[in-house]
């Protein structure tokens, strides 16, 4: 997708120059000189560009003026200010009104160009995140927490109350798998900054070092490889929801720069000078108890107490299996439709096997394993064969099953090698034998033994 760049330039020979560089890059580029065909250029033909470069004293008046007039920096587009004769006001001004730079002539061809480019790649994230945030507020509902139990009543009950209310902060806690991700989209969607950027940063997928850099964002040679500036997540979250998952897994110094931020709603990007001022709703998440880490001195306590505006607990799923009912039919519908599969029938033995178990992993194992067992059916009826779950009589009295650990060690794939290394060692390698063991063609079973790398 070729980059869009609009050139507010009334020097003929530098804006004639800048047109001709960027188009050879192979860019859009539309070059006007008077404020007035930009705010043509922008609302009457509906230019949508990815960076505006614009002179700061045009004859029809000031840019500055002209910016805050169109009420600041919007997402998906990025203002680079050139001037002459700028001075610190008018870089501080630049900045605050959400200018991604502010240059002064000569500039430096090469390090123009770095700057557009680092531009165009900030302003179409910030696009993609305004777009995906606009699907999300149709998808993500309080309804997505399907159940009957007064638990999950009590938890749609509080999600739409608190997308209603514009809070600065809440906490979600619950185990692994329970939703806490899906809660934390449900309260973006559905509050008051649903049309602002959706952010998540999982503060345990990252190292410690790493972390940092991503939330707070980087100067050019902050650090050995940051060759550009780099816009944190903290700042690509401004007017929208930051989603910190996992957050009690945050360093110590990680913790207090964060603390400091959400309380003066500024910060300094690694490397930098000035500071960056925002307008976040931080939405945190934990499988962890925060309160018990907080005795034990690995949480801080103010950043805990400053968090938990509202605070959220999500139950396992044993302890609102009646909940079952209403999510068992509402996964096999899903991936019914997913594989073009239709599965209608849950034998008995199957929901028994549903009660009885205690469900470690929550509502995502139970999604998981309903996914496997959907895409392996043959007809109909849910294939309890696959399910290898404590309680399923049939399953316990016949040794010759197969049983697949539950645990999220195996993907998808992993349990599809291993059901073909078994049958295959069942019939000694004999590839037709194995094909009629499986249900399925001896060409369909070739083709998957290549596909793993199996010797037959």
């Amino acid at each position: 997708m070729r980059a869009t760049l609009l050139i507010v330039e009334d020097e003929a020979l530098l804006g004639e120059e800048l047109r001709r560089h960027f188009q050879r890059l192979g860019w859009e580029v539309e070059w006007v000189q008077r404020l007035a065909d930009a705010e043509r250029v922008l609302d009457r033909e509906g230019m949508e560009p990815d960076a505006i470069l614009s002179d700061m004293n045009l004859p029809d008046g000031n840019a500055l003026d002209f910016l805050e007039r169109r009420g600041g920096r919007r997402p998906g587009c990025e203002w680079i200010f050139l001037t002459g004769y700028g001075g610190v006001p008018d870089s501080v001004r630049a900045l605050r009104l959400g200018a991604y730079e502010f240059l002064e002539k000569p500039c430096d061809p090469t390090r123009l160009q770095m700057v557009l480019e680092a531009a165009v790649r900030g302003a179409r994230a910030q696009r993609r995140l305004s777009e995906e945030s606009a699907q999300q507020h149709q998808r993500y509902t309080p309804r997505l927490f399907a159940g009957d139990s007064p638990a999950t009543v009590r938890l749609r009950q509080m999600l739409t109350r608190l997308a209603q209310v514009p809070f600065s902060s809440l906490v979600i806690l619950g185990e692994t798998g329970t939703g806490k991700g899906l809660a934390a989209k449900i309260l973006h969607a559905g509050g008051t900054r649903a049309q602002g950027p959706w952010v998540e940063l999982n503060c345990a997928a990252l190292p410690h070092e790493l972390v940092e850099a991503e939330l707070f964002g980087y100067e050019p040679g902050a650090f050995t490889g940051a060759k550009g500036r780099h816009r944190g997540l903290l700042e690509q979250a401004d007017g929208g929801t930051l989603f910190l998952d996992e957050i009690g897994e945050l360093a110590p110094g990680i913790q207090a720069k964060l603390l400091k931020a959400v309380e003066d709603k500024r910060f300094r990007r690694l490397g930098g000078e000035r500071e960056i001022q925002v307008d976040v709703q931080i939405v945190a998440a934990s499988n962890r108890d925060l309160q018990t880490e907080v005795r034990e001195g690995r949480f801080r306590e103010d950043l805990y107490h400053r968090l938990s505006v509202f605070q959220i607990t999500i139950p396992p799923l044993r302890d609102r299996k009646e909940d079952l009912k209403a999510l068992v039919p509402l996964f096999v519908a899903e991936f019914n439709a997913k594989a073009g599969k239709r599965v209608e029938t849950i034998p008995p033995a199957v929901w028994r096997a549903f009660e009885r178990y205690h469900w470690p992993g929550n509502v995502r194992e139970l999604r998981n394993l309903i996914e496997r067992c959907v895409l392996l059916a043959e007809d109909e009826t849910f294939p309890a064969q696959w399910l290898g779950l404590p309680g399923l009589e049939s399953a316990a009295a016949d040794d010759g099953c197969l049983r697949l650990p539950l645990d999220g060690s195996l993907s998808l794939e992993d349990m599809e090698r291993r059901i073909l290394v078994a049958a295959l060692q069942k019939t000694g390698g004999n590839v037709t034998a194995a094909a009629r063991l499986l249900k399925t063609s001896r060409e369909t079973l070739r083709y998957r033994i290549q596909k793993f790398g199996l010797e037959t």
